[in-house]
Formats: C-alpha cells, sequence, structure tokens
C-alpha cells in the first residue's frame, strides 16, 4: 500500500515508474545525455557571448537582429531545457524565427585591403560581430542536427529537431546582413560556366514508388 502511495500523483492520477517524484522521466541513455547536454551548453554559450556583442556594436540593424536572436533562442533554452528534464511536451513548444532580411543577395567580388586578425579589443567591427554571431548560429544549427539524430527519447527528439531550422534561419539572416554590407562576397562563375553546371544533373526514375 505504501509502494503504491508513492507511485500516485495528487489527484489520485497514476505516476508512470519510468518518472521520479519531481516529474522527471529518468529512463534516458547515456549518449542521449550527453549529446543534450552538449546542445543545452552549445545554447548557453552563444547566449553569454551575445551579451558581450549587444554593448560593442554600433549598427542599431545589427544590435535590433541580436536582441531578437537573442530572446528567441531563450525560449528556444527553456523549450529544450524543459523536454530535458520531463522527457514530455514542453509547455511552451517550439517556436518559428522568422528574420526580416529581405532575401536579395548581392553576386560579384569587389577589391579591398587582405584581412588579418585584430591585435586588440579594441579593433573588432560590427563585421567581426556579425561574423562571430554567424560563427555561433551555424555551429548550433550543426550541434542540433547531429543530437536529434541520436536522441533516445521521441519528444526530447522532436524538440530539438524542430530547432534546427530555426538555427538555419538565424544563419541565413546574418549572412544577408553580412552580404548586404560587403563583409561576406559571393564569387560567381561566368554565365557559360554556370549554365554548365546546372546542367550537369538529370533526375533518376523513381521505382517503388505509388503515384
Amino acid at each position: 500500500m505504501q509502494n503504491q502511495n508513492q507511485n500516485q500523483m495528487q489527484g489520485g492520477t497514476q505516476m508512470p515508474q519510468n518518472m521520479t517524484n519531481q516529474g522527471m522521466d529518468v529512463n534516458r541513455g547515456a549518449h542521449e545525455l550527453f549529446d543534450a547536454h552538449e546542445v543545452i551548453g552549445c545554447l548557453i554559450g552563444i547566449l553569454e557571448q551575445y551579451k558581450l556583442y549587444d554593448q560593442n556594436i554600433q549598427d542599431p540593424q545589427l544590435k535590433s537582429i541580436l536582441q531578437r536572436q537573442s530572446a528567441f533562442m531563450t525560449q528556444m533554452y527553456n523549450t529544450i531545457v524543459d523536454s530535458f528534464h520531463t522527457g514530455q511536451d514542453p509547455q511552451v513548444p517550439t517556436q518559428q524565427y522568422k528574420m526580416q532580411e529581405s532575401n536579395d543577395v548581392k553576386y560579384g567580388m569587389n577589391p579591398g585591403q587582405p584581412k588579418q586578425p585584430k591585435q586588440s579589443v579594441s579593433e573588432l567591427t560590427d563585421e567581426c560581430y556579425s561574423s562571430f554571431m554567424l560563427g555561433h548560429t551555424k555551429s548550433a544549427a550543426s550541434a542540433l542536427a547531429m543530437a536529434a539524430a541520436e536522441i533516445n527519447n521521441p519528444v526530447l527528439r522532436r524538440v530539438i529537431a524542430d530547432s534546427v531550422p530555426n538555427a538555419i534561419e538565424m544563419s541565413y539572416e546574418l549572412f544577408l546582413y553580412q552580404n548586404k554590407n560587403g563583409y561576406y562576397q559571393v564569387p560567381e562563375l561566368s554565365a557559360q560556366d554556370t549554365s554548365m553546371m546546372l546542367q550537369q544533373y538529370g533526375k533518376a526514375p523513381q521505382q517503388g514508388m505509388q503515384h
């Protein structure tokens, strides 16, 4: 009788045996826990780095991007931690990040001075900070995708997998910002070479597909 009472939640609802009294799912694989820790640590690192950049960025547009991404990633972090703790659906489901940059890309290269590492913090510019941010969000996209492929708990796996497109969208937003400002140039092939490259592949016949 005592054991039965210990396995009951308030209101008389039977608590699953794989849940602790704190509502945490304890049936987790070690690899899953390590991957989740890596993803969560990655997000903490980005949020902390963004705090440093925020006070040094000069361009209001870049500062706005940073603050919107920081607010979104904070909710992303909380949603992942919620599912990580319980193995259940989070209180706030995964949201969709929507960038505000246009999708127009500038093509071609313009001459400029060769780049080299800055020698002091005072030399860091908005080009540097936007590059740092892009590196962080791209790393997050990779970490989330790798973890999602190896998470055992189906709910946590879905939450992490659904976060991948958001990290990609944030990366693309930063790429567009850099491209517009000439920080990230996109070289082009000649029209003839581009056409030849586009014609290199044909579609394969599909087998076993129902129409």
